[in-house]
């Protein structure tokens, strides 16, 4: 991102925030060059996450803040970063959680799932009911790395496809690339998954390897080309309504950090993580109709794929608590906040007809 995209961006306004809350910025302080293991080839999840997070640290910190960001693969493997940044290969990282799952599910929470409530949703239990804090403390004491949250996404496209999938039956043999939980849950619907990094999922979805595939929101597909090999794509990603993904760093860095330049990283993320919330929204609606123009056939699940998607999500979450203590504390207070929150559409969310209709009737052309 170019410095006058950045400061068009607003940043500018935030960052006035973030300098009142970071005194040593404007006294001086020791300066930090740090490397970023990510586990992105490139696209949306590298330029407005993690080289942004790096771009706007630097800009923030005064200079004192420098992070090189690598590559998927080029400091580890692009699915272990958690392990690269905690055996100090790289000093930071940026994943989604997930990826760990099957060192301890209770990431999936934390990343994401097919129970998860929404994006909106998912930024204020995190923010405002404590999720941030039990993230923390969650993957200190179990990975030990310092974790926060860096980049939101919307929900993601289901399948990009070289068949029509609409119903359960359709999913049955399926062989479909994906990672993290619905690994099983998928199976549960009948699908046959496998996992692989970001850059190998093209050239296996075009050569028939795997018949599709899920990766990230509508925008953030146009960039990996899937459609370009895949006709059909399917909404929505009931598999992934919301994918928070995370800032893991070394702890022995962290623990070197002034109480005023761990505040710094904090905000400097939460600004980020909310920037992109934004993007990826108004970036999405944009590519639908990239997607049709590309001569893709847009395709929704049935209701009954969607309910029974859910269903098994939490008979998978219900399963898993059992005998670990961290998954239930987190499952019990992100079920209790979509308790807390479960009548927001009556009172958020006031019934309107199509724009198109409402401006014909009022007699409005714009």
């Amino acid at each position: 991102m170019k410095k006058r995209d950045f400061l068009k961006a607003g940043a500018v306004t935030a960052a006035a925030g973030l300098v009142a809350a970071a005194p040593a910025r404007a006294q001086g302080g020791p300066s930090y060059s740090w490397k970023m293991a990510t586990a992105w080839p490139g696209g949306p999840l590298m330029d407005i996450g993690a080289k942004a997070f790096a771009e706007r640290l630097a800009f923030f910190s005064g200079g004192r803040m420098k992070i090189q960001v690598f590559p998927g693969g080029a400091l580890g493997n692009a699915l272990k970063v958690s392990e690269t940044v905690k055996n100090g290969i790289a000093e930071m990282g940026h994943n989604w959680m997930g990826y760990d799952w099957g060192a301890d599910p209770t990431t999936v929470l934390l990343g994401g799932y097919a129970g998860s409530f929404n994006s909106e949703y998912m930024l204020h239990w995190l923010y405002e009911a404590g999720g941030v804090d039990m993230q923390r403390a969650f993957r200190e004491e179990k990975f030990g790395v310092v974790s926060l949250p860096l980049f939101i996404r919307t929900a993601e496209v289901f399948l990009h496809s070289r068949k029509a999938v609409r119903t359960l039956a359709d999913l049955k043999g399926l062989k479909l690339r994906t990672a993290g939980a619905w690994i099983e849950m998928s199976k549960e619907l009948g699908a046959s998954p496998v996992t692989t990094p970001g850059g190998e999922i093209y050239p296996a979805l075009e050569r028939g390897v795997i018949d599709a595939t899920e990766w990230g929101t509508l925008w953030e597909n146009i960039s990996p080309g899937f459609y370009k090999v895949a006709k059909y794509l399917i909404i929505p990603g009931v598999h992934q309504p919301t994918a928070p993904f995370e800032l893991v760093i070394n702890k022995g860095v962290w623990d070197k950090l002034s109480a005023a330049d761990r505040q710094l990283i904090e905000l400097t993320a939460k600004l980020v993580t909310f920037e992109t919330f934004t993007r990826i929204g108004e970036e999405d609606a944009k590519a639908l109709q990239f997607f049709r123009k590309s001569g893709n056939e847009i395709i929704e699940l049935s209701p009954e794929v969607q309910y029974k998607t859910r269903e098994v999500a939490f008979r998978w979450a219900n399963k898993t608590r059992a005998g670990n203590p961290w998954f239930g504390k987190i499952l019990k207070s992100q079920i209790d906040f979509e308790r807390l929150w479960q009548d927001a559409p009556r009172y958020r969310n006031v019934k309107t007809q199509p724009i198109d209709k409402v401006l014909s009737a009022a007699g409005l052309k714009a």
